[in-house]
């Protein structure tokens, strides 16, 4: 469906001329010649982005605001920086990092805890992180983990985040199962190895990969037991205070060139292969990667706009998280979330 968005305005810079006196046999005082426009623009304001620990096509729309000067236009200095989820999420209430993506199931226990930071825009209106395995593996629904070896990169994070809950929904803990830890995200070879029965992983990632290797998946989602939050825009709200206009502009830019990737997968795969060339060895799979990127970003339910964040959605995970003991302190949906820096709001 359409979806539109409006870019907040440019930046108007005011040139002030002073009057000097000027040598001449009249004496009068005249206008110095004004200076080129250039000299005299305002500069930048300077933002350090930080992405998932992978560069990846994943990223695209990233890629796209900054190559096709979205960024520079909104007066922004985009740096990016690749990172994984918990770290970013610290860094970016640290201020080290301006903004970032980070889970969303992330954000409540970080903010419970203290961290200053608020979840600004949905990136992934569907809950990416999944459970896959071969379709030979014989596993079918959540039941079917019990006794199982399941792959995850550790104990932490989104994804398992997500095992908890998928496990927790038909009964199980997981002492039910054989966790296999792969800090270097290996987990998904280890299932196409037969080294894992299943492994966590990403809608739009491993399986797809599986499946283009010949290799039939099943997927388990955990958007059929609660609607999580998934990946989206942080910031802190130091930095909000800071730098609104810049951080409203960015998400407005980012926003932009997820629309127009919707609308046209090749210019984000074009993108992502101009930023990390090694991407551009297996074209086939880095498309069908972005087109299961792309079906993630609208939500699980059907219509709004990119961006839009749930608050119903959001009550109903802290809610859920509870039960798993993964909510250390109180909080609510107004300390985690705010919206009034989507472009709709400005």
């Amino acid at each position: 469906m359409p979806v539109r968005y409006r870019l907040a305005a440019a930046f108007a810079i005011g040139i002030l001329v002073a009057g000097c006196g000027q040598p001449g046999g009249s004496g009068l005082v005249t206008e110095p010649p004004i200076e080129s426009p250039g000299a005299l623009t305002a500069a930048p304001t300077t933002l350090m982005v930080g992405l998932g620990y992978i560069p990846s096509v994943q990223f695209a729309p990233f890629y796209l605001a900054q190559q096709n000067g979205y960024y520079r236009d909104a007066g922004l200095d985009v740096t990016f920086e690749n990172k994984i989820d918990p770290d970013l999420i610290t860094l970016t209430g640290q201020g080290a990092i301006d903004i970032s993506v980070a889970d969303g199931t992330d954000v409540i226990p970080a903010v419970s805890q203290g961290i200053p930071v608020q979840y600004i825009a949905t990136l992934y209106g569907t809950y990416p992180s999944i459970v896959f395995a071969k379709a030979s593996s014989g596993i079918k629904t959540a039941a079917d983990l019990k006794g199982k070896k399941i792959g995850i990169p550790g104990k932490y994070g989104s994804s398992w985040i997500m095992l908890q809950a998928l496990l927790k929904s038909v009964g199980l803990t997981p002492d039910d199962v054989t966790i296999v830890e792969y800090p270097d995200f290996g987990q998904g070879v280890a299932v196409q190895a037969g080294a894992v029965d299943a492994a966590t992983g990403f809608a739009n990632n491993e399986p797809v990969q599986l499946q283009l290797s010949g290799t039939p998946a099943v997927v388990l989602h955990v958007d059929d037991v609660v609607a999580l939050p998934g990946p989206g825009l942080i910031t802190s709200t130091a930095t909000i205070a800071s730098k609104r206009d810049a951080i409203a502009t960015f998400v407005a830019a980012t926003l932009r060139a997820m629309t127009e990737i919707a609308a046209d997968p090749k210019v984000g795969l074009d993108a992502s292969i101009a930023q990390v060339p090694d991407l551009g060895k297996d074209r086939a799979t880095q498309a069908a990667i972005l087109a299961a990127t792309i079906a993630t970003w609208s939500p699980a339910s059907g219509g709004g706009a990119f961006g839009i964040i749930d608050h119903a959605g959001w009550q109903a995970s802290i809610d859920y998280m509870k039960t798993l003991g993964l909510v250390p302190n109180s909080v609510t949906v107004d300390q985690l979330v705010r919206d009034d820096l989507l472009p709709t709001a400005n």
